[in-house]
C-alpha cells in the first residue's frame, strides 16, 4: 500500500503510529480489531477499487483520530492522512483523494465514487457480521460510550440503527450487498428492538 500511494519515505514509523492510535485505551470497538477486520474485508474486494492502494490507505486512516467527545474525528483523521502521506513523499493529489475517502466514513451522505462506496461498505461490514460478532460489537460500542447515561444511549443508538434500516440499501456495492445485506438487516432489527426495551 505504501508504495502504491507513491510514498518514498520509510513507512515503519507511520505504521507504528497508526497501531498506537488504534490501541488507545478508551477505544473498545474502534481498535486494531476493527482495523484488521476492515483490511481482511478489503482483501476480498480490492479488485473492485479504481485505486486500491488509496482505499487501503483510507482504511488505515479512517478512525486514526477517535476522541469520544468530539464530533470532527473524520475531519481530523482526513487531515492526518494528508499530512502523513505528504511527509512520506506521496503526491499531493493522492493525499487529497485519501482524505476524501476518510471523510466519506462520516456516513452523512451516499458515497459517490466506487472507491468511496467500497471503503464505506467495508467500514459498515460489521453490521452484517455473524450474530455473535455483532453482539460483541454492540457491547464494545456501549463500553466505548460508557459515560453516556443508559436512557440517552438507548435513544440515540436506536435512532442510528433505524436510520440504517430505513435505507433502501445499506451497502452500495453489489459485492457487499450480496454478502451482507440480509444479515445486516436481521442484526439491526434485533439491536433496535433491544434498545427500545
Amino acid at each position: 500500500m505504501w508504495a502504491g500511494v507513491g510514498a518514498t519515505a520509510d513507512g515503519a514509523a507511520a505504521y507504528e503510529e497508526q497501531l498506537a492510535r488504534y490501541s488507545e485505551p478508551w477505544r473498545k470497538y474502534h481498535t486494531v480489531q476493527h482495523l484488521r477486520e476492515c483490511l481482511v474485508a478489503f482483501e476480498s474486494a480490492a479488485h473492485l477499487a479504481a485505486r486500491p492502494a488509496e482505499v487501503e490507505a483510507g482504511l488505515w486512516f479512517h478512525d486514526a483520530v477517535y476522541e469520544l467527545r468530539r464530533s470532527d474525528n473524520e475531519e481530523q483523521s482526513a487531515r492526518l492522512a494528508e499530512c502523513v502521506l505528504s511527509n512520506a513523499g506521496a503526491p499531493r493529489e493522492v493525499g487529497a483523494r485519501v482524505a476524501t475517502l476518510v471523510l466519506a466514513t462520516r456516513h452523512t451522505a451516499s458515497p459517490e465514487s466506487i472507491d468511496e462506496q467500497l471503503l464505506v461498505d467495508i467500514d459498515l461490514s460489521i453490521l452484517g457480521a455473524t450474530e455473535s460478532r455483532f453482539a460483541e460489537y454492540e457491547r464494545q460500542i456501549r463500553e466505548e460510550y460508557s459515560f453516556v447515561p443508559e436512557v440517552v444511549f438507548r435513544e440515540k443508538r436506536r435512532a442510528l440503527l433505524r436510520s440504517f434500516i430505513a435505507r433502501p440499501r445499506i451497502y452500495s456495492t453489489q459485492h457487499f450487498s450480496g454478502l451482507l445485506e440480509q444479515q445486516a438487516r436481521v442484526n439491526l432489527a434485533r439491536a433496535a428492538d433491544k434498545n427500545a426495551a
